[in-house]
């Protein structure tokens, strides 16, 4: 089983990041000097240059929060950490914008020139400007394609790879900030730490994104040795591996999977285990709902496999209660089986299995046995969305409101579910869901 949460980790962070954000802002208001305020164009020099380092500060932060790091991913899981990735992703590009208009009209007016006149100047003559610009350029690209109204019609894939340009643009704007910022010209403390800063951020998205998942991948050696059909649009992918026994994972969590295959290699998903490792083997089960997923079917033995994971807290870890319900929509039962395993015998769990036809009952019989093993119960709702409402909860499970609840299955089943019963009067702490999505 997975380490459980450390919650000390969030606040430890938080509090460290606020002392970060407050250095930063702090650095660009001591390295100014009144004359300097007073001169043409100081006013708008000093509002562009902190506004560039809290938006650059901003970004890594961002970054950091998607570097998988294991003490915070742990409480606060992927769906939390994306939440907050979201929540923050208009400030750093609101800032970066502020600080390029600043600047430009602060040495314009310095200059007495024309602001087109003046973008010219700083461009071609300022060191490192030019790869600055090319960093801004593809920074205000990925943030109109990440806006909610372009990027629902882009293909996951290719946001994905897009999204990937922020690693560069923040790369590429790095020198001329320590090289023109009046908060380190002369300042040796302020652009060390700061340059230990982007170290730091570099090395934990090096460390968690990349290194760790290739030593992962290397150690468990992951090949596809059959591809199972559980339903029309459902397939089990069981994969061999080695040293198994030392995976750390509980049921409920997920991987990045990267089946080493033509056309698959260079693209991560996200997959619930639908069974904890029985070593030597691995097991997803997975619904063809799009190219990636409906690819999988196709998956010949001895396909290597590229994991990284495990992440999420859909876990027994969130338990606080003695009994348990769960609740999943169509493949949500992935998660739901899984996490049985983990589940004690004296949570008597009941489980609720929501579709809409028989067929799509993958995993039924399976759920159903661990069910019996507990103590518990397993009720399936079968039919059309109008036919099949879940507000007879109450009457199928009268103490629901005293049991931990457990929501998963597609984003817009675990949204409904999870507002309906805190709706009808289970506290919010006890709802515990994670929705699958790339930041």
């Amino acid at each position: 089983m997975a380490p459980g949460p450390v919650p000390w980790a969030v606040t430890a962070s938080v509090v460290a990041l606020c002392i970060g954000l407050g250095a930063t802002v702090a650095s660009a208001v001591t390295a100014e000097t009144a004359s300097e305020l007073r001169s043409a164009g100081g006013v708008a020099m000093f509002l562009g240059g902190a506004a560039g380092l809290a938006g650059t500060y901003l970004a890594l932060v961002m970054v950091l929060l998607v570097s998988r790091v294991p003490l915070v991913e742990r409480v606060l899981g992927q769906d939390g950490l994306l939440r907050w990735h979201r929540r923050l992703a208009p400030w750093p590009i609101s800032l970066i914008i502020a600080h390029v208009v600043l600047l430009v009209v602060a040495y314009a007016q310095a200059a007495h020139a024309g602001l087109l006149h003046e973008v010219g100047v700083l461009v071609g003559t300022f060191p490192w400007m030019i790869e600055a610009t090319a960093g801004f350029v593809l920074m205000m690209a990925i943030a109109t394609v990440s806006a909610r109204a372009i990027r629902s019609r882009v293909r996951r894939e290719r946001w994905w790879a897009f999204h990937l340009g922020m690693y560069l643009a923040l790369a590429l704007s790095f020198a001329h900030v320590i090289a023109l910022g009046p908060s380190f010209v002369g300042h040796p403390v302020t652009r060390l730490l700061w340059g230990l800063f982007w170290l730091l951020t570099a090395g934990l998205v090096l460390a968690y994104r990349f290194g760790l998942p290739i030593l992962r991948s290397l150690r468990h050696r992951l090949e596809v040795v059959e591809v199972r059909r559980e339903s029309a649009d459902v397939v089990s992918v069981i994969c061999r591996g080695r040293h198994l026994d030392r995976l750390a994972v509980s049921g409920g969590q997920f991987f990045e999977w990267r089946f080493l295959a033509k056309g698959m290699w260079w693209q991560a998903h996200p997959f619930t285990l639908s069974a904890k490792p029985a070593p030597p083997h691995l097991r997803l089960t997975v619904k063809g709902l799009g190219d990636f997923s409906a690819a999988l079917a196709r998956l010949r033995p001895g396909t290597k496999v590229a994991i990284e994971g495990p992440y999420g807290v859909f876990t027994a870890h969130a338990r606080t209660r003695k009994k348990a319900l769960l609740i999943a929509g169509g493949i949500g039962v992935t998660a739901v089986r899984a996490l049985l395993e983990d589940l004690p015998a004296s949570c008597e769990p009941v489980v609720v299995l929501r579709a809409s036809s028989e067929d799509d009952l993958v995993l039924a019989a399976e759920v159903a046995e661990l069910v019996a093993r507990r103590r518990g119960r397993v009720h399936e709702l079968v039919g059309s969305r109008s036919s099949v409402k879940l507000e007879q909860l109450p009457q199928m499970v009268p103490d629901f409101r005293k049991r931990d609840i457990y929501v998963s299955g597609p984003e817009g089943f675990v949204s409904t579910v999870s507002r309906l019963v805190t709706r009808m009067g289970a506290p919010s702490s006890s709802v515990h869901y994670e929705a699958y999505e790339l930041p």
